[in-house]
């Protein structure tokens, strides 16, 4: 039900309360015309039923909001003297006996009322009371009886719609509220979910920097040191000034990527495993480590974001091989699956405490697990000294037309 409808059926129901309240005047206004007209006694005979009438419809007036069983006693007393007045009390006057007693009354009193008023209505047709035999006294009881059965059926049905109705204005009511308690929740999420998205945009930003600028800034500086100690070497002097130059401009275009929010340069011309693969021979260029890089199962296009974050895993693993392992060689592996896809970077260095790293790590750590978890998937880390370490990655094979969702993740 809509507003326009609730309105428009509020607007018939105030009109049909105003028009049973008339009734009972314009039934005995139509009473009193109609024995005028019929009746032929004199003027004087008329005059009494017109005084009895403005009685009747002065105690109505003035006594229907009042003790409802002496105002029905009342009434049916006058609808009986005016049905002794003439035929057509009995034929309109009489139903406002029916009405008010069972609108009125409750319980057995109801139909008390309302068979009083029928057995006057019947003794005004029948010309007065039945003889006094078995006949006249069952017809007269059968057809009051009908008449109480037929009053009682239709007034309550109308009980039960007019119940209906009330229980679904009850409902639009209980609707309109709910409905204006959803907008202010859905007020409230949207604010939260600014702020949300505030917060997720920092952390974006901060993984941007630490995964770009930071590790560009490492490698020029370590490019920077290591030119200082060939200085006597010029040619090893301008390879390392060279490779320094280089980390400064990829770190100014990663730095104008992450302000535009772009996926990672390598993925822009390159598909996923192409990309790594260039990746780990800059690093080992580099840092003259070793590095094989592995493919397996079919490689597909996959979610720009879960491409990205392997990416971006894979860099963070190899900048901290580079910085703290100490290793000779290092392994970087890309499995496709039906469902997931995972990238496994391992070194033989130094290795390290693994639960000490993972309570205390640095931000690379945080970063590698915090991006993982955002896409519902799983991050492991193997280590212990002097053992070397190993990086896992798994996340859900989500295809470039799908979009990524925590539920969704979960469920592939």
């Amino acid at each position: 039900m809509t507003t326009g409808d609730g309105a428009r059926l509020d607007r018939w129901e105030r009109l049909l309360q105003r028009l049973l309240t008339a009734v009972p005047y314009l039934l005995l206004a139509v009473s009193v015309m109609l024995s005028w007209l019929a009746d032929d006694r004199p003027g004087t005979y008329h005059l009494v039923t017109l005084g009895l009438a403005v009685l009747a419809a002065a105690w109505i007036r003035l006594m229907h909001d009042r003790r409802p069983g002496v105002y029905v006693a009342g009434l049916v007393i006058l609808i009986a003297v005016l049905c002794s007045r003439g035929l057509w009390f009995g034929s309109f006057f009489a139903f406002v006996g029916y009405l008010h007693s069972w609108s009125l009354l409750r319980g057995m009193w109801r139909f008390a009322g309302v068979a009083a008023t029928a057995a006057i209505s019947i003794t005004t047709f029948s010309g007065g009371l039945p003889e006094p035999t078995a006949p006249a006294i069952a017809t007269h009881v059968l057809f009051t009886a009908a008449i109480v059965a037929g009053v009682s059926l239709f007034s309550f049905v109308g009980e039960v719609t007019a119940e209906r109705s009330a229980e679904r204005k009850r409902m639009v009511t209980r609707l309109e509220e709910a409905m204006r308690e959803n907008a202010g929740l859905h007020a409230q999420l949207l604010v939260q979910a600014r702020e949300a998205g505030v917060l997720d945009e920092r952390q974006r930003m901060a993984r941007e920097i630490h995964d770009t600028l930071a590790q560009g800034l490492t490698g020029i500086i370590t490019q920077l040191q290591a030119a200082v100690q060939t200085e006597a070497d010029p040619r090893a002097w301008r390879r390392h000034l060279d490779h320094a130059m280089g980390l400064a401009r990829d770190s100014l275009t990663e730095a104008r990527r992450s302000v535009h929010a772009v996926q990672p340069g390598p993925l822009e011309s390159a598909p996923l495993p192409a990309a790594l693969a260039e990746i780990a021979a800059r690093w080992s260029e580099l840092n003259a480590v070793r590095v094989e890089v592995s493919t397996t199962g079919t490689a597909r296009p996959l979610h720009p974001e879960v491409e990205a974050t392997l990416l971006r895993i894979s860099q963070e693993a190899l900048a901290n091989i580079a910085k703290h392992a100490g290793a000779s060689r290092a392994g970087l592996t890309l499995s496709y699956m039906e469902d997931v896809v995972s990238l496994d970077v391992r070194d033989d260095g130094a290795g390290f405490d693994r639960a000490r790293a993972l309570d205390g790590g640095g931000f690379g750590l945080a970063s590698m697990r915090d991006r993982v978890t955002r896409l519902a998937g799983a991050f492991e880390i193997e280590s212990e000294p002097g053992a070397g370490t190993a990086v896992s990655a798994v996340v859900p094979a989500v295809t470039a037309l799908a979009a990524i969702t925590p539920e969704e993740s979960r469920s592939a």
